[in-house]
């Protein structure tokens, strides 16, 4: 039977998720909560990852993150992770029950399930770790970030400079280590929660320094988007996630 276009591009639609560039992303089966644990052959419930729905528009952060990239970076990039480490859960029979227990034990996974589990979950951190018209960090946080770094400008400057050396793939992290907030970099999707990880801790704010995230925009230059992503970060966020 012949597929007419209106068929054609429904089914396309249904499959990709995509909304208009500028419009945040609704997923049936991945945005918002997450869906029921699936049942590996063991019969044990597996956590299962999500993506959350992007908090703004495509277009929200520009200029400091552009709407093509933005659209890319959630429906094609973050997408295929959730995919991937899902399907990883299943065929490898991973039965972690959730996310905190899943990187626990990252160095027992295979390199599938733990790349895209790290990507996946890396993702819908830096997407809450934005948002338009950002302000600056205040009270509590404002008030460690001088403590720890002896100010705000000499955290940023710490930060950029371990985003910026990361060689290759990564991420650069604030974290809380106990009582201490630290600065480094992890390479291509691990993190900080992950027991195979060398910077270990609670993440406070995350950037994403792989190509795919400024590329378009910036080309080959990073501190050029490190730079436009401060003017972006919800620091109102990271002081919840401080507190």
């Amino acid at each position: 039977m012949k597929t007419t276009r209106r068929e054609f591009v429904q089914r396309t639609l249904k499959a990709t998720a995509i909304t208009a560039i500028g419009a945040p992303l609704a997923l049936d089966a991945l945005a918002g909560s997450a869906p029921a644990a699936t049942v590996p052959a063991t019969g044990v419930a597996a956590v299962q990852f999500s993506q959350i729905a992007l908090p703004y528009a495509y277009n929200a952060l520009e200029p400091s993150i552009d709407a093509q990239t933005m659209e890319i970076h959630y429906t094609k990039h973050h997408a295929t992770y959730i995919k991937n480490v899902n399907e990883a859960i299943v065929a490898e029979k991973i039965t972690y029950a959730s996310e905190k227990d899943f990187f626990a034990n990252a160095s027992r996974l295979s390199d599938k399930a733990r790349n895209n589990g790290g990507g996946a979950w890396n993702h819908n951190f830096f997407w809450e770790s934005m948002k338009p018209g950002a302000a600056a960090p205040s009270g509590k946080l404002a008030d460690a970030l001088n403590s720890s770094f002896g100010s705000i400008d000499k955290f940023k400057e710490q930060f950029n400079e371990a985003a910026t050396k990361r060689f290759g793939s990564g991420w650069a992290w604030l974290i809380k280590d106990g009582s201490k907030l630290k600065i480094g970099s992890t390479p291509n999707q691990d993190n900080p929660l992950m027991d195979s990880s060398d910077f270990k801790g609670t993440p406070l704010l995350a950037l994403d320094v792989w190509e795919h995230a400024y590329y378009l925009k910036y080309q080959n230059k990073r501190p050029e988007y490190i730079a436009n992503w401060w003017k972006v970060v919800n620091w109102d966020e990271v002081a919840k996630r401080f507190a």
